[in-house]
């Protein structure tokens, strides 16, 4: 049995979910824009709350690893390392896009379909990979720069690719004169705790936990800031 803490901070959503072998117990998600570094700690205590449980009741932490926003993860991670500093728990990384295309596996039928799960960058650049229906990694996380050939590779094989996240506005004008029947597209999908939680039991059970002192997240680009003068720094 194994009583998870999951913090998703990649993207403007804010998720929290306590999970017991895998199924969420409590939740908390915010969607209103980047409110981690004021709402987090505050999701987390009121998740232990509504299930009666203590930080010393937990079995791992779970945290979003990326793709996605430098300061989301890096405030997703910070807050999960300081949990398992103070109580020896074990860390647990989770894939960003999978836990995106588990959550989108769970909550539709598929069998065939090749799941593409895309966090918006900047233009045309997402960061991206794809996934089979059984969440096998068909193509490797990466950060794209979109074009219309990008997923054509995939033609062959003639299994719809279905696209989710926050970056189908630009997928869907590249691919507008594409077969209906091979890009499909499903807005609804977001980052959050809840495809975390599919995936941070199995993890653990196997033991693929981060060594706390030296874990980073997966930023895929170096940070780049900005300056007031306008220049940029990194």
């Amino acid at each position: 049995m194994s009583l998870i803490l999951n913090i998703e901070t990649a993207t403007e959503v804010c998720s929290v979910c306590l999970s017991k072998d895998g199924e969420i117990i409590s939740i908390r998600e915010s969607f209103s824009g980047r409110v981690h570094a004021t709402s987090l700690t505050l999701f987390i205590q009121e998740c232990l709350n509504d299930a009666g449980a203590k930080f010393n009741d937990l079995d791992a932490v779970a945290v979003s690893e990326g793709p996605g926003s430098y300061t989301g993860l890096r405030i997703g991670v910070a807050v999960a390392k300081g949990i398992c500093y103070a109580t020896g728990l074990p860390l647990v990384p989770v894939n960003t896009l999978q836990a995106m295309a588990a959550l989108y596996v769970s909550q539709n039928e598929v069998s065939l379909e090749l799941i593409i799960p895309m966090i918006d960058a900047r233009r045309m650049e997402v960061y991206t990979a794809v996934y089979s229906s059984d969440l096998k990694e068909v193509k490797p996380v990466d950060a794209v720069i979109l074009n219309d050939v990008t997923f054509s590779e995939f033609e062959k094989d003639e299994k719809p690719m279905v696209f989710i996240g926050d970056a189908n506005a630009k997928v869907k004008e590249l691919y507008q004169n594409k077969p209906d029947e091979l890009y499909m597209f499903d807005d609804q999908a977001y980052t959050s705790s809840k495809g975390m939680a599919l995936l941070s039991h199995n993890l653990l059970n196997v033991n693929q936990i981060a060594n706390t002192a030296y874990f980073e997240p997966r930023y895929l680009k170096d940070f780049v800031g900005v300056k007031a003068s306008g220049t940029t720094s990194q």
